[in-house]
């Protein structure tokens, strides 16, 4: 497997671990099982510098190297603009093939934003103009939009999105390769808009710490340089992209609507039948995705779309052992099994896809091989992630007839 995470950010974005470093994000990649790492934050000066010194380019173009961990040169931006009488806020990730057109894009950027204050930057320009400056520096170059379904900041937010993609990029909609999904939406959703059917979906961890990287992935049978990335992105070329690596939806922190201050969750039939507004306070909840999904599809079942890149739906290996022993995920007990898994199995990734049930059993606690037996078999609970609160996934060891919480179908 070559795995790819392509949006993380680095120490120099808001809300970040202070380990979001080139050692620490190479050293989990290896942990985790990671092949290829987005650099993130390649808007930021300092970022910009550090990485220009200690990443060496490989034998592939666009594709560089440090600590035998490879990465892609990529940066989250935050456009904020007016648009059809609304304040629009959408999140885009940006590739580029080399460090010069990357600098390139970065002295256009300095015109429209400060980028020294954040390494994701707000930048006051449309999603449309974003694409044409990345192409203007790099006719290389891509955009993504990130974590579209997201209520705040992205494509089809409920709080800040358009309805169709079209209306967001208009003539550079052409540009588009690909669609992040998100933590609370897999493909299967996605599938349900017709609208979509062109894009690649792509999963990726967008990790504010080294220990969540690779919690969202994609999975490719080969390494390859920029350019042929950019082809298995345009084709949707199912026999070099094999899978992407899905948290169940959800598990994401805006998968259901509610009101977090309230600690109220609401499904989106309840919300209708709340009028939108929090049975608690009397406020508005905040929308989610399964809503926003709802809402918009033209489809009743993901079936009918065919073209598919497959997916595979993973619980991160210290919340399986937190879920079985009922502990804390950051607790010295969890972290401990965690990291004795990892040095008798090896990466995180291989022990939750790849190592045989029977291996499991022999060389792990029965508890944590039945857990990994489990969520390989989607016989677990996810209680859905609300407003910002993250899912609650439940994993009973003892009752293999329990099934995951239907949120959707």
């Amino acid at each position: 497997m070559y795995v790819a995470d392509f949006h993380i950010h680095s120490k120099y974005s808001r809300a970040t671990s202070k380990n979001m470093d080139i050692e620490h994000c190479a050293q989990w990649a290896k942990i985790k099982g990671i092949s290829l790492l987005g650099t993130g934050d390649i808007t930021h000066p300092l970022w910009f510098s550090e990485l220009k010194e200690k990443l060496k380019p490989s034998e592939r173009s666009g594709i560089y190297v440090y600590n035998d961990i490879e990465f892609i040169l990529t940066g989250e931006v935050n456009n904020i603009f007016p648009k059809d009488n609304s304040m629009r806020k959408i999140h885009n990730i940006v590739f580029f093939s080399s460090f010069e057109t990357a600098e390139k894009f970065n002295k256009t950027l300095e015109k429209f934003a400060e980028l020294m204050i954040d390494g994701r930057p707000i930048l006051q320009i449309d999603a449309r103009t974003l694409i044409k400056l990345v192409r203007d520096a790099d006719p290389e170059g891509f955009v993504v939009p990130a974590h579209i379904w997201t209520p705040h900041f992205s494509l089809f937010g409920a709080n800040s999105g358009f309805d169709r993609i079209e209306d967001c990029f208009e003539e550079e909609t052409e540009n588009i390769l690909a669609l992040e999904t998100g933590l609370s939406s897999d493909p299967p959703m996605n599938w349900l808009l017709s609208q979509l059917d062109r894009f690649t979906l792509v999963s990726n961890s967008d990790s504010h710490s080294p220990q969540k990287i690779g919690r969202e992935a994609n999975v490719f049978n080969q390494p390859f340089n920029f350019f042929e990335l950019k082809e298995i992105l345009k084709t949707k070329d199912n026999k070099r992209f094999l899978f992407t690596i899905e948290y169940f939806p959800e598990e994401g922190k805006y998968h259901y609507d509610g009101h977090r201050l309230c600690k109220v969750r609401l499904s989106p039939t309840e919300t209708i039948k709340h009028k939108y507004l929090c049975p608690v306070c009397g406020k508005k909840v905040t929308v989610g995705v399964m809503h926003r999904v709802i809402t918009l599809s033209d489809r009743k079942n993901s079936d009918q779309f065919h073209n598919k890149i497959p997916f595979k739906r993973l619980v991160p290996l210290d919340q399986i052992i937190a879920s079985v022993y009922q502990k804390e995920v950051e607790s010295s007990f969890t972290q401990q099994l965690y990291s004795q898994a990892i040095s008798k199995l090896g990466p995180e990734l291989k022990i939750l896809l790849e190592i045989p049930e029977k291996e499991l059993f022999s060389t792990l606690p029965e508890e944590i091989a039945a857990g990994i037996k489990a969520v390989r078999e989607e016989k677990i609970v996810v209680i859905p992630g609300y407003d910002g609160e993250f899912g609650t996934v439940k994993i009973n060891v003892s009752s293999s007839g329990s099934q995951i919480q239907q949120t959707l179908f």
